[in-house]
């Protein structure tokens, strides 16, 4: 039996359809980079996310260096910025660092 904590999926340009918007589940999308510190202090909060909304809402990270096609797609002009989809559709988006009970309102509308 696996005792770990669940962590972020870290979501590509080529499998960004798949794993987010044909999820089964909602899904929390985290856009950053390795050198932004707001990005960097925004982690522990979507660790804590991950494994408190484990089984109800899938959470992503993308690399907005790495995976530029998805960043340009989705408009993201400064990080992090934070997208809830729902059914392949954006419910909510979240700029800069935001207090935890603001992404655990967003989630609470989509999960029971």
């Amino acid at each position: 039996m696996n005792q770990t904590a669940p962590h972020p999926l870290a979501v590509t340009d080529s499998d960004f359809a798949s794993q987010v918007l044909k999820s089964d589940r909602p899904v929390l999308v985290d856009f950053w980079a390795e050198w932004c510190a707001p990005c960097r202090a925004l982690g522990p909060i979507i660790e804590s996310l991950t494994e408190n909304y484990d089984g109800r809402i899938r959470v992503a990270k993308v690399d907005i260096d790495a995976n530029q096609q998805v960043a340009l797609k989705f408009n993201i002009r400064s990080i992090p910025t934070v997208i809830l989809f729902d059914k392949g559709q954006i419910v909510a988006t979240f700029v800069g660092v935001r207090p935890k009970a603001e992404y655990e309102a967003g989630l609470n509308k989509l999960v029971a």
